[in-house]
């Protein structure tokens, strides 16, 4: 009897086993058949955020594998390491994208990614990721508005310092009524990253991928 158990209780461990053997086999090759399509698609959609923010007639080089990494901190107000992309156009640079952060969002902190042509002129500005109040601070994000174009041809030299404010607080850039805390942090960082920019081209461009 027992021994009639005890080969119950091994066979049953043995089918177990090949299932468990079988199961490994099949998760493992899945992940190899779905890997691929998976990062492509993932790169894809990292190429179109950065065509919104850089016209791809600003460069003729692989944005994606040519990149700086950017300590956290600083003017752009990122807490972690980011990655600026360098465009160049005939093996020259002719722009930067860079991640930006505002902090002081009505809801929380507002992650920007800011396209810069070579001369400080900025090229584009979107929001990538922010949890301001649907219908009310919202208009910030390209899906809900064109508010965020207003940065478009924006530079240092363009808008002195002292204009880059809402105009409730006696700058020059718009803001939607009953929805101020918003725009002003966002119009803050852009123009730190603006900063940034002026203070950190050459050194960026200078540096080899990967480094900073």
């Amino acid at each position: 009897m027992k021994e009639s158990t005890f080969k119950h209780a091994l066979g049953t461990s043995v089918v177990m086993i090949a299932f468990t053997i079988v199961g490994t086999v099949l998760l493992v090759s899945d992940f190899f058949a779905t890997r691929g399509p998976i990062e492509e698609n993932e790169r894809q959609a990292k190429l179109e955020l950065l065509q919104q923010v850089l016209p791809a007639d600003l460069h003729d080089n692989e944005l994606l594998k040519d990149t700086v990494k950017i300590a956290p901190g600083g003017d752009l107000g990122n807490r972690k390491e980011t990655l600026a992309y360098r465009a160049r156009l005939g093996g020259q640079p002719s722009a930067l994208v860079l991640e930006a952060t505002a902090p002081d969002g009505y809801s929380g902190e507002i992650k920007l990614l800011v396209g810069l042509k070579a001369d400080g002129t900025i090229a584009g500005v979107r929001v990538i990721e922010h949890k301001e109040t649907p219908g009310l601070g919202d208009y910030i994000d390209i899906t809900h508005g064109n508010w965020i174009k207003i940065f478009d041809d924006e530079s240092l030299e363009q808008t002195a310092d002292k204009d880059w404010k809402v105009k409730k607080d006696g700058g020059k850039f718009d803001y939607v009524a009953g929805a101020t805390i918003t725009p002003r942090a966002v119009v803050k960082a852009v123009h730190k990253a603006l900063k940034f920019y002026a203070a950190h081209r050459d050194e960026m461009f200078a540096e080899q991928e990967g480094e900073q």
